[in-house]
This record gives C-alpha cells, sequence and structure tokens, in this order.
C-alpha cells in the first residue's frame, strides 16, 4: 500500500475544500454573521493544517499506485473530507451536535440531499452556500477536480484512471479522450457550462440571485438542498420547470453531451442507456399523471407536479414541489422504484443507475436463451459492442452487495421503532442518494428523529452509495492493508 502517494492525494484535496471555503467566510463577513465567520475560520484553518500536515510527511512519495490504493485513496478522502468538511456547521453552532453536522456534510457531498435541519431559513448565508455548494463540489466529484487541475507530469502517472474509476458513478468507466487529465477537465467544463445556463434561466424567472445559486449547485450536483423551508413548493410554476429540465439534463451520461458537441449524433441516437432513461421518465410521468386526475385543480399543473418529483427522484436530486406522501399508494411506489433505478451511468445522479439495470436486463436474457440453446454461444452487446464479462461480474457483485448493504441498514435502523415504510425509505433514501423518503422523512419531513446510531448506519450508506461501494467495502478486507 502506498501510504506516502494516498496521503498526498488527500492533502491536495482537503488544500482545495479549504480553498472553496473561503467564498462562504466571504458571505459571511459581507452579511454580518460574526458566528458563521468563527466557524469558517477555525474550519479553515483546521483543514489547511491538515492539508499542510500531509503533504508534509507525502514527502519523497512513490508514484506506484494501483487500483487497490485508487479505491482506498477515494473512500479516505470522502470521509476526511466530510469530517473537516462539517466543522463550519458545528464551530458556528448553526448544528450543535457533531453527529447530526456530520450527517449534513456528507448528506451534501454525496449529493443525498437528506437534511436534520427543520428551519433552513434561519441559517446564515453562508452556512446555507457552503452547504449548497458541497452538492456541487460532491456531484462531479473532487478528486475528478483534482484531476482536471493536476500538472501533465502526474496526469501521464498511471495513477488517474484507477482514481477516476474509483470515484465516478456506472458500471463501467472510459475515457471521452486519450488524455485523463483532457477527460476531467472535459467533465468539468461541460459541468459548469449547465450549472451557468440554470443560473441563468433561473434569474430569468426573477429568482433571487442568491437563490438561484444554491438552487443551481443543487440542481446540477442532483443534491436537493434548498434555501427556503418549502424547497421548491413556493416558487412559480417557471422555476419548477426549468429545475425540472435542469435536473434531466444532469442525470444523463456526460458522455452524451461529448457525442453533441463532437456531432456524433448517431452514436447519442443509438445509446440504449439514453433510451431506457428517457423511456422510464415518460412511462412514470404518464403513469403518474394518470393516477393523480382530479388531485389537482387542472391537468396542466397535474403534469408540471408528476413531472418534477419523477425528475427529482430518478436523478436523485430531491427537491419537492409538493408532499408527495399524501399522493395515492401507485404513485408513491412509482417513486419508490424510481429511487432504486436512478438516473444514467456517468452523471451526476444516484441510484442502481440505468446502465446497471440494462445489463441485468440483458444478462437475464441470455440466461435464458442458453437454457434454451445451450451449447449456442450468447454474448450481451450494448449499443452495438460486446460487454466484457468482468464488467457483467461486476453488475452482479454490485447487486448483491447493494442487497445485502440495504437489509442490514434497514434491520439496524429499526431499532428506533419507526414504521417499516419510514425505516425502508429512509434507507433507499440514503444509499441512493435521494433524500427525502416517504410516511416521517417524507418530502416536508427530515431525518433528525433517528438515533446517533441510524444516522451513523445512514451516513455510511450515503457514501457507500455515492462511492458504489466498493471503495467503503475495500476497509474491511484484510488484504487491503497489507503490504505488496
Amino acid at each position: 500500500m502506498n501510504y506516502k502517494m494516498i496521503g498526498r492525494f488527500i492533502g491536495r484535496i482537503l488544500l482545495v475544500e479549504g480553498i472553496f471555503m473561503l467564498p462562504a467566510l466571504l458571505i459571511s463577513v459581507c452579511g454580518q454573521e460574526w458566528i458563521a465567520v468563527k466557524g469558517f475560520c477555525l474550519g479553515i484553518i483546521i483543514t489547511l493544517l491538515a492539508a499542510v500536515l500531509l503533504l508534509v510527511l507525502s514527502k519523497g512519495y512513490k508514484k506506484k499506485f494501483y487500483a487497490k490504493e485508487g479505491l482506498v485513496c477515494v473512500g479516505i478522502s470522502w470521509i476526511v473530507m466530510s469530517l473537516l468538511g462539517c466543522l463550519p456547521f458545528y464551530f458556528s453552532g448553526a448544528i450543535p451536535h457533531f453527529i447530526d453536522a456530520l450527517f449534513e456534510m456528507v448528506s451534501g457531498f454525496t449529493t443525498t440531499g437528506a437534511t436534520i435541519l427543520a428551519d433552513v431559513e434561519s441559517l446564515p448565508r453562508g452556512i446555507l452556500y457552503w452547504r449548497s455548494f458541497s452538492h456541487w463540489l460532491g456531484g462531479m466529484g473532487v478528486l475528478v477536480f483534482l484531476l482536471a487541475i493536476s500538472s501533465a507530469n502526474e496526469g501521464n502517472s498511471g495513477f488517474t484512471m484507477h482514481l477516476l474509476r474509483a470515484e465516478s458513478p456506472g458500471p463501467n468507466v472510459g475515457k471521452l479522450v486519450p488524455q485523463m487529465k483532457k477527460t476531467a477537465g472535459l467533465l468539468y467544463g461541460m459541468y459548469i457550462l449547465l450549472t451557468l445556463l440554470n443560473i441563468v434561466f433561473l434569474l430569468i424567472g426573477k429568482m433571487p440571485f442568491f437563490d438561484a445559486i444554491c438552487t443551481a449547485f443543487g440542481t446540477a450536483g442532483t443534491g436537493g438542498f434548498g434555501v427556503r423551508n418549502d424547497s421548491i413548493m413556493s416558487y412559480s410554476p417557471y422555476l419548477q420547470n426549468v429545475c425540472t429540465v435542469f435536473m434531466l439534463l444532469f442525470g444523463v451520461n456526460f458522455g452524451c453531451y461529448y457525442w453533441l458537441i463532437m456531432r456524433q449524433f448517431r452514436s447519442l441516437f443509438k445509446d440504449e442507456e439514453l433510451r431506457l432513461y428517457l423511456g422510464v421518465v415518460v412511462g412514470s410521468v404518464a403513469l403518474i399523471a394518470w393516477n393523480l386526475k382530479g388531485f389537482y385543480g387542472t391537468m396542466g399543473e397535474t403534469l408540471r407536479h408528476a413531472a418534477f418529483q419523477v425528475a427529482s427522484i430518478v436523478t436523485t436530486t430531491g427537491f419537492s414541489t409538493a408532499d408527495f406522501d399524501l399522493w395515492p399508494s401507485f404513485s408513491k411506489t412509482i417513486l419508490l422504484l424510481l429511487m432504486i433505478i436512478g438516473a444514467c451511468a456517468g452523471s451526476t445522479g444516484g441510484g442502481f443507475k440505468c446502465g446497471r439495470i440494462l445489463l441485468m436486463f440483458k444478462s437475464l436474457r441470455r440466461s435464458v436463451q442458453k437454457v434454451v440453446h445451450p451449447q449456442k454461444v450468447q454474448v450481451v452487446r450494448v449499443n452495438g459492442h460486446m460487454v466484457d464479462e468482468k464488467i457483467l461480474q461486476n453488475t452482479n457483485a454490485y447487486l448483491a452487495a447493494y442487497v445485502i448493504i440495504v437489509m442490514a441498514s434497514f434491520l439496524i435502523i429499526s431499532l428506533d421503532n419507526f414504521s417499516l415504510m419510514t425505516n425502508f425509505s429512509a434507507v433507499l433514501a440514503c444509499f441512493n442518494n435521494i433524500g427525502p423518503g416517504l410516511e416521517a422523512v417524507g418530502p416536508v419531513c427530515n431525518f433528525s428523529m433517528f438515533s446517533c446510531l441510524s444516522k451513523l448506519i445512514l451516513i455510511v450508506d450515503m457514501l457507500a452509495g455515492r462511492l458504489e461501494i466498493f471503495p467503503i467495502l475495500i476497509f474491511f478486507s484484510r488484504t487491503t492493508w497489507k503490504h505488496r
């Protein structure tokens, strides 16, 4: 295990994190929010000191970096980043209990949007900004950002693919362009452009500037932290529709936008995952709108709420324009299934991913065909290309780990003695990085009533869901920590 190389990367990540706290500090100073200023000053000082210490201790590192180091580096980075990122919440007194502050920060970085806060409007603006910005930073991934700004000699040292693969969502991670540094830069370039477009359209709808920035951060990272207690409910229909469109856009594999830029329209139209994603969205909106017939005043209003909530849940954003916990059981069941399905691989969304769902169906069809024709050679193809058997094995392993972790988490948090639907939807909402669940953790409720043990379990679920399970599971393997 190359501990010095891992320490160097974590040090650089903490350096980036400390720098990114500065705008929140500036907002707090301008607003004369002195309690928040104290929280950010202490948080920045501790984060930067930790970064410098790690960089000093990792001098003389060797550039040998393997898949195991990549997974460990990503897992430790997100844990340390969350532990230090929550310090402004804790030191400012905005969230006086450390476990609650950690829960909120992990929820931010993992773009979950589950909160323990009942009154966000009472928070200082600097805290609200940092809370929402954590979505934006965690959406694409802080290591991807680090790769985008890394020097060319480090970008070619062979370890970048391991880091990108460990942090990026989906069953398979490839390069858009031959150089990994350019791939990371291209991803962040598209991410920034879409975020800026989102802000512009929100401002056109006369959303306040601060609200537009924070809402765009939550939409881009598919996170869902709002700056109002009612999420997006009190904004105009136009602003709600803008959020619907951009949530769906950020749920698309960013490789599709690369094809658009390169004018590879045939590849875009042939993409099976994109077609599945759009089909799931359109079908879900139609079914929920049909089920909600007469629930709202007009069909237009019904379609608006149905489209918004489908977009919010399938992309794992977690914004809400209505208390969907009051909807009929059929509609709530669809939303519960969408929590599991999630968005596209290679997007900022969470969930099981449409790419994996597609592979599972194709693999199941192959298994059925093998029963009928056992001697026939069967291969799984996606977009006309044969899928490597290792990817199929990884998908099966991911499914097994997914079910085991969800069931174990569900069992443990049931000790708090809340209803089955509350506990189950809470686990699904955290593990799939959704945010709101149903019943006691619905869109107008929060997670504050859970015990410290349950909150810690849900924190692990959020991290495991965002990092695709394995960077967290690898910590529990003895072979991980053995020297080569």
